[in-house]
């Protein structure tokens, strides 16, 4: 598939040469193609060589990616076929790449498989802050289940009241004779506590 300039300036004799092979896998029970190799030539003769690496989808697709291109922050998918190779001289980067070699119809891209890898790193620190909930509500589950229920017959005591020593007199204050038959009794008075003494 060659992509050509035609009369524009000094791009006239500039050619963009893509080399696509289709293969069958029986795997997938279909026909795939793949970009293997990009090449400029300028007025008849090659200038640069790329292998592609990564470039492929169903026959019956297209594929399409943001950027295609040499340079490693855009991932490099075009890499020079040799270190002798002028093509080290060469930066070459398509923007919003879309290719399709075969079953082309009416003239229309088909449906496109995009470069974009399944884990980004939106989708890895998805699963990461996934991860650390799903953990931290497995702690709190365990916690809950080996909590301990308190016994229903567990009687509260509580700690036992500090009396402050009174003197002789005030006792007497205190103490008054219950009026009841015949036996003596003696209520102690206080604002916190009553006992009765029989």
């Amino acid at each position: 598939l060659s992509l050509k300039f035609g009369d524009i300036g000094n791009l006239k004799g500039l050619v963009i040469r893509f080399l696509l092979t289709t293969s069958y896998y029986q795997l997938s029970v279909q026909n795939w193609f793949s970009l293997h190799r990009l090449q400029l030539l300028y007025n008849h003769s090659i200038q640069a060589t790329f292998n592609a690496t990564r470039i492929y989808a169903p026959a019956s697709y297209s594929y399409h990616c943001e950027h295609v291109s040499s340079l490693q922050r855009y991932d490099a998918l075009l890499i020079p076929s040799s270190a002798n190779d002028l093509s080290k001289l060469w930066e070459v980067t398509f923007i919003d790449f879309q290719i399709q070699g075969f079953n082309i119809r009416e003239g229309h891209f088909a449906y496109a498989k995009d470069c974009a890898s399944f884990f980004s790193p939106a989708i890895l620190m998805g699963l990461v802050m996934s991860l650390i909930l799903l953990l931290v509500l497995a702690y709190a589950l365990h916690m809950l289940i080996h909590l301990k229920s308190l016994d229903r017959n567990y009687e509260c005591k509580a700690s036992p009241a500090y009396f402050a020593q009174m003197k002789d007199n005030d006792m007497g204050d205190e103490k008054e004779p219950l009026r009841s038959s015949g036996n003596e009794s003696y209520e102690l008075r206080s604002q916190q506590f009553r006992k009765i003494y029989i």
